[in-house]
């Protein structure tokens, strides 16, 4: 009895063994790094192919350069492109901040007043309707050439999306939440600070965040209307010039400043809204219905 119960265990593992090892087949580190390095991967296999294609197809300097020459001429004249980057970064961190200051508050006007809802809206529905491109001209001619009209032009373009995400969050509170703020005793000022605007934030910073890239459109929009500093006033010089590399180092150097400032706002979420999907990193991901799924 015994030995057959031994046999029958050992048959059973020799079973069991190779179904194992076939049902959780353990990744490797170098996957691992992979999984976790995806973007920077992305970016340099983009970067690599395209200098191979540059390479092989012998692609002329003059209609498009390849990464090397675009970074020997971001090393060469580093000096030039950082004297016209902080211009533009001003112009994009004004024109910012300004139309958080002002988007903000005028969500929460708007959800609290029917009426100035009801008058102000739609104007500012109206004005981002206006192409900026347009208005570029005039705002030149009043306030001339100088930091004034670039950052107006970023507040025209960045306080839309602001608005509106702020708007969406602040009416989105349930109905429970408000009811049982006021059976808590909270006064209408602690209930926007305490539960409306905590639950808006989300929204909110989903605006800011598509705010970031605009107020780099805007900026360069300004400039090259009119200005004489700035990496659009110096892609526009370097087009003069037919200095393709350069135009391709301004681009480059303004999109490291897009992807820096998306970032920034990205951490402040993190630090601010730790409790939100989003920044859990657990939401739930969708793929294919399995068999004998609903």
């Amino acid at each position: 009895m015994t030995h057959t119960s031994t046999t029958l265990s050992k048959q059973a593992s020799k079973v069991s063994q190779p179904q194992s090892r076939q049902a959780s087949p353990a990744p490797g580190w170098f996957a691992r790094w992979l999984w976790s390095h995806s973007s920077a991967v992305s970016l340099i296999g983009f970067i690599v192919a395209w200098q191979i294609a540059s390479v092989v197809f012998d692609i002329p300097s003059f209609l498009l350069p390849s990464p090397y020459q675009i970074g020997i001429e971001i090393v060469a004249n580093r000096n030039i492109l950082l004297s016209h980057v902080g211009v533009t970064c001003l112009e994009i961190l004004a024109g910012f901040v300004i139309s958080v200051l002002i988007g903000l508050p005028l969500a929460a006007l708007f959800v609290y007043s029917r009426l100035l809802e009801q008058a102000i809206f739609p104007l500012v529905v109206g004005s981002n309707t206006v192409p900026k491109v347009a208005l570029a001209p005039l705002l030149l001619a009043w306030f001339g050439f100088g930091l004034t009209p670039k950052i107006l032009i970023v507040v025209l373009v960045t306080f839309f999306p602001i608005i509106i995400n702020a708007v969406v969050g602040l009416k989105s509170m349930p109905p429970q939440m408000v009811h049982l703020a006021r059976s808590m005793g909270a006064t209408p000022l602690q209930t926007f600070w305490r539960f409306q605007l905590p639950a808006a934030m989300p929204h909110v910073f989903a605006g800011l965040k598509i705010a970031t890239s605009l107020s780099v459109i805007g900026a360069i929009v300004a400039e090259f209307i009119g200005a004489d500093s700035g990496l659009g006033y110096l892609m526009m010089i370097a087009n003069a010039d037919i200095n393709i590399a350069r135009q391709f180092a301004a681009i480059v150097v303004l999109s490291l400043i897009g992807m820096l400032f998306y970032w920034s706002i990205d951490v402040l979420q993190r630090v601010f809204l730790p409790w939100h999907v989003s920044v859990r990193g657990d939401a739930p991901q969708a793929g294919p219905m399995t068999h004998g799924s609903a």
